[in-house]
């Protein structure tokens, strides 16, 4: 048996909506082919956005989009992107696949596309290869609402009024192909650059450095010391590759080995957010400076026959456990971890959606985002749990991982993931502390019959969320059932 109680009178604080934030980098048909398709596209659009992937981003309620990378913000100089599209530079994306792109998707359109999401904007300046004086001028042009350059060439450019933003990184990946620079000398770097990403008239910037490779804990150590002062946010990237850099193992198929290798590798983010944490709490023991891990998700070998520079692949089930594990982990440093942007939107990597000219189809992750979208700013619930583990081949992880958390009209959501392929779980979950008689309980449910089950332009509902009818009341205690490889959340009112 598995135990749960969970203490709705203990609150452990709100979990930020933008933890279920995205990222969009020009890499691939993420953007291109993606997100924009241009005004004159056959395909149904509002200026040049298409309107079936907007829809389905604004369903699920993104808070924060990452742009333009990635690697390729490093190389992304934001002039050539603005002005008559006729007239734009085309430019060579050295990072991904060599391909010309046109800068038809700058500036402006991005921050239509957060206009039209409701979300908000998180642009990732030039470090690598760009000056000061670039980043300076492109936050000029974005939020100064008096007479400058920048600010009339913004007006002549069609847009008066400037725009709020709030988050801005500082380079990214700068350890790597943000310029192969060392703690010491990016910090440095930071303290230089950051110094001119101005605050103008009421907006007032969020200022994010470069943050560790993964389980680079000296390169937090330096920046933590040298620049903790001035800044708002430190990034962190991890991603879950079930193989190696040379061979990730394959998106679709795949064995029980890479399934288990996948969720233990995803679990392993809790052990990387912790070990961060604590040295961030050495220098800022308040915890103001947010931990923002704003590339994840699962990395594996490029489908056959794509382009190996665009980084697609397909999503299975396994890639719904993945997110939902991953969730329950960032919940739990709700304290520290304040954002996150899985990689990537859109035909890339651990997408939300896959396009094909003008087909659509949403992956598993997608639904799980759905499903948990009820967390975003809700209060964390103070959760033990006792569960029973996966056992494989003489290792063994958590079966079971739970979150919970009350929204601000007292509902609350229980999200469950048990991560073993072949054996149900039967949890007992003991609510403490309601001060009134549950009254309904309602759930969905994300699973499938096989680990590799996922959706295609074929058979694009092959994996979907379905209502959940096995959580039930017995004598105050609420009884799940819950099957093999499955996401769950539940809905519980008084």
């Amino acid at each position: 048996m598995n135990n749960v109680i969970i203490n709705t009178d203990i609150q452990l604080g709100k979990i930020n909506k933008n933890i279920y934030g995205h990222f969009a980098e020009h890499l691939g048909r993420c953007i291109y082919g993606g997100i924009w398709v241009g005004e004159d596209s056959s395909i149904a659009n509002t200026k040049g956005i298409r309107n079936d992937v907007l829809a389905a981003l604004i369903e699920i309620n993104i808070p924060v989009l990452r742009w333009p990378g990635g690697c390729f913000a490093d190389e992304y100089h934001w002039k050539d992107g603005v002005g008559p599209k006729e007239g734009r530079k085309r430019m060579v994306n050295t990072h991904w696949g060599g391909v010309v792109e046109n800068n038809h998707f700058g500036t402006h359109e991005f921050m239509l596309l957060c206009e039209l999401l409701d979300c908000e904007p998180y642009i990732c300046g030039n470090v690598g290869s760009g000056t000061v004086q670039e980043m300076s001028e492109w936050v000029e042009y974005m939020t100064f609402d008096g007479e400058s350059p920048m600010a009339d060439w913004r007006r002549e450019n069609g847009r008066e009024k400037p725009w709020k933003l709030k988050y801005f990184g500082v380079g990214n990946e700068n350890w790597g192909c943000g310029g192969n620079m060392r703690a010491e000398y990016y910090s440095d770097l930071f303290r230089r650059y950051q110094t001119y990403v101005k605050n103008y008239g009421s907006n007032k910037i969020y200022k994010i450095a470069c943050g560790a490779n993964s389980d680079d804990y000296n390169w937090t150590e330096v920046l933590m010391e040298n620049a903790g002062r001035m800044m708002d946010g430190l990034s962190m990237h991890y991603y879950t590759v079930p193989g190696d850099w040379q061979d990730k193992g394959s998106a679709v198929d795949f064995a029980e080995d890479e399934w288990f290798i996948t969720l233990k590798k995803a679990y392993r983010m809790d052990e990387i957010i912790t070990k961060h944490s604590t040295i961030m709490d050495k220098y800022d023991p308040q915890k103001r400076v947010g931990l923002i891990i704003d590339e994840w998700g699962t990395w594996y070998n490029v489908e056959r026959g794509t382009n190996p520079g665009f980084l697609y692949q397909q999503n299975t089930l396994r890639d719904a456990l993945v997110a939902g594990v991953h969730f329950h982990i960032f919940h739990n440093h709700n304290d520290r971890v304040q954002m996150t942007n899985i990689a990537q939107t859109i035909n890339v990597l651990q997408a939300m959606i896959l396009t094909e000219g003008e087909k659509m189809i949403l992956t598993p992750t997608y639904h799980v985002f759905n499903m948990y979208k009820v967390h975003q700013d809700a209060e964390r619930l103070a959760v033990q749990s006792s569960f029973g583990s996966y056992e494989y081949k003489g290792e063994s992880l958590p079966q079971v991982s739970v979150t919970a958390s009350m929204n601000n009209e007292g509902k609350i959501h229980i999200s469950l993931c048990n991560i073993d392929p072949s054996n149900q779980a039967e949890i007992v979950i003991e609510l403490r502390g309601l001060s009134e008689t549950i009254k309904t309980v309602s759930g969905t449910i994300i699973t499938a019959g096989s680990m590799n089950a996922h959706n295609t332009f074929d058979h694009p509902e092959t994996v979907k969320p379905v209502s959940f009818k096995d959580a039930i009341l017995d004598k105050g205690e609420l009884v799940v059932h819950l099957p093999a490889m499955a996401v769950v959340t539940l809905a519980i009112e008084s």
